[in-house]
């Protein structure tokens, strides 16, 4: 990994010596300390790529580019705005506009240059600065410029979705630098993750929005510089996007293979059943299939029959996204831990995954499901307990002695004793007894629950589970709500229960902040779902965000995912170790090889049809 010959002559005259720092990316001494620039960068070891790499070895270089592929939608749309709370956001919208990094497919937490030819920032990690490329431009010509970037991060974190204010909140100033330079200075030192999620930052055009308003929803179709631009549409019915033609980063070796669709075409569907009604049909060209019930009884239509759709469990690397029951902690009645852990011991897992799922699923035991050293396991140890020891008297004396387990049923669908009564006596500590056949507390209120759902595919996964809240004598309810109206209560934090979607990276950081910490509990629009406001994990992510090295990031990361899950703030339901794929091979082709991380829809794929 090399820099340019004329800057290191530059930067060596200016009084550094290179030096090899770590991850083998370059380093220069300065009197201040060294400056590590490099074409890359990455939190989890080393770039697999050098920096004359022509191309990420997963895609097909000579994939033909056009045709189209035609995805599912569910709900509708009125907005090409998918910065802000307001509205409801295009499918696909994101695809018009370039980020400063991009994310290579078949590593962990590794970036590499897009709008940026380089990332620089010292040892210390208290600034980053990017060096836009020559020949960036918007899709009207104009080039981009660091007052763009400026724009974009004071926009973004002014006007946007709470999400930006706290993920870039350590961001103290943005400057243009001279020479096409950018640079972010922070507020804090040693905050390894910054200079990494400033690469993810999305560039907006000043001189389109300066005369708009940011912060409402809008069907004008935006100006970007990424490669597809805002075709035909129909509000809450379909939008396309074309491929930009003369799209300036094409040529880029994180573009080339790249991108090859010459539309992305999205339908919009009321409903999951109607989307694949749609693909059996053949309307539709590749399904990620969510439903057990779909994939194990549902594939047997006459084009599958045929041979003409084929279907594919797809191994991929790194972390998993689990799917989990979540409390709403603001709610007084799941305010008591030992009310939330009864709850979740009421979770049948192994029959539901028997009986329901067919047998798909695994159970996560962890918030970091997938991970090699994130998870939490047996009690804590070492570095790990340490941090915990700090906070001691804050937490329960089992979660020093105990391994968090999972219950685990006999399978049978008949109430397991064991549980039962362990269910029971957690309920009676925490004031609610039953009474008439009811679960109720001193006060004479009744413990009820209503499930908030926006699809009706959830139905099926809710019930047994309410079935068995009822025979516990808690009053329990479902209430179906049209996709817009899903979304604006939850970002209300209108509900005691819902289904939720946990997913890390392997690289855990700042977005920790956003998904548990007491600063955005209550902020309408945010991650935190379930209202964690705990001043341990609080602390811990902090921890976690400052570590020096790996291996501490690793601890505090065990650390925490510790404290959430004695937490008990949600019932931690089931992940499905492979991606669930079908396609019409005569639509679209599937690259030999996918990449280690992701499918790769539909970046790396390629139509079947490129002149149709």
């Amino acid at each position: 990994m090399i820099l340019d010959r004329r800057r290191a002559t530059q930067l060596l005259m200016a009084g550094g010596a290179a030096s090899v720092a770590p991850f083998g990316v370059p380093r220069f001494a300065f009197a201040d300390g060294h400056m590590t620039r490099s074409h890359g960068e990455s939190l989890v070891g080393s770039l697999a790529y050098p920096a004359d790499f022509p191309r990420f070895e997963y895609v097909n270089p000579d994939a033909p580019k056009g045709g189209t592929a035609r995805n599912a939608a569910i709900g509708g749309f009125d907005s090409f705005n998918p910065f802000i709370v307001k509205g409801d956001p295009a499918t696909g919208a994101g695809l018009i506009y370039d980020s400063l990094m991009t994310a290579s497919l078949d590593e962990s937490s590794a970036a590499y240059g897009l709008l940026a030819e380089w990332i620089e920032f010292p040892d210390d990690y208290s600034s980053v600065a990017f060096k836009l490329r020559e020949g960036a431009r918007w899709h009207d010509g104009k080039p981009i410029t660091p007052a763009d970037v400026i724009f974009s991060f004071e926009t973004l974190t002014s006007k946007g979705a709470p999400f930006y204010r706290f993920y870039y909140g350590n961001v103290e100033k943005a400057e243009d630098m001279g020479d096409n330079i950018v640079r972010f200075s922070f507020d804090q030192k040693n905050n390894r993750e910054l200079p990494h999620i400033m690469g993810q930052l999305t560039i907006l055009p000043e001189h389109y929005w300066k005369d708009r308003d940011f912060t409402r929803s809008t069907l004008d179709t935006p100006l970007g510089s990424g490669p597809y631009r805002i075709g035909k549409f129909e509000a809450g019915r379909f939008v396309e996007y074309e491929r930009v033609e003369d799209y300036w980063g094409a040529d880029l070796p994180v573009n080339i293979g790249t991108n090859n669709f010459g539309t992305m075409r999205f339908e919009y569907f009321k409903d999951p059943n109607a989307a694949f009604e749609a693909f059996k049909a053949g309307q539709l060209d590749l399904r990620l299939e969510n439903s057990s019930i779909n994939w194990a009884t549902r594939y047997d239509f006459p084009a599958m029959e045929r041979g003409d759709v084929v279907k594919a469990e797809i191994e991929t690397a790194g972390p998993k996204v689990s799917q989990t029951f979540v409390f709403n902690t603001r709610r007084e009645k799941f305010a008591d831990v030992r009310v939330r852990e009864a709850l979740a011991l009421a979770f049948d897992f192994e029959w539901t995954n028997k009986a329901i799922f067919f047998g798909q699923y695994a159970r996560p035991t962890s918030y970091f499901q997938g991970t090699e050293d994130l998870m939490s396991t047996g009690v804590p140890e070492g570095r790990e307990l340490e941090i915990l020891e700090e906070h001691r008297d804050a937490l329960p004396a089992d979660l020093f002695e105990k391994p968090f387990e999972m219950p685990v049923s006999n399978g049978s669908g008949r109430p397991d004793r064991r549980i039962l009564r362990r269910m029971k006596a957690l309920f009676k500590e925490a004031g609610w007894e039953a009474k008439g056949g009811k679960l109720t507390n001193a006060s004479g209120d009744v413990l009820s629950v209503e499930f908030l759902y926006g699809s009706s595919q959830q139905e099926r996964v809710i019930a047994p589970y309410m079935k068995n809240l009822e025979r516990l004598g808690i009053e329990t309810t479902l209430r179906l709500t049209d996709p817009a109206q899903y979304v604006r209560r939850l970002e209300e934090y209108d509900f005691d229960m819902v289904i939720g979607r946990v997913g890390n990276s392997s690289s855990p950081g700042n977005e920790q902040r956003d998904f548990w910490s007491t600063e955005v509990a209550d902020q309408p629009g945010g991650r935190n779902l379930p209202g964690v406001k705990d001043p341990v994990v609080d602390a811990l992510i902090e921890g976690l965000i400052f570590a020096e090295d790996r291996e501490d990031l690793a601890a505090h990361s065990r650390a925490l995912d510790r404290v959430l899950l004695w937490g008990h703030y949600g019932v931690l339901e089931l992940y499905t170790p492979t991606e669930r794929v079908a396609w019409w091979p005569g639509k679209v082709v599937k690259p030999e090889e996918t990449p280690s991380h992701s499918i790769g829809w539909p970046t790396v794929w390629w139509s079947a049809e490129p002149e149709a």
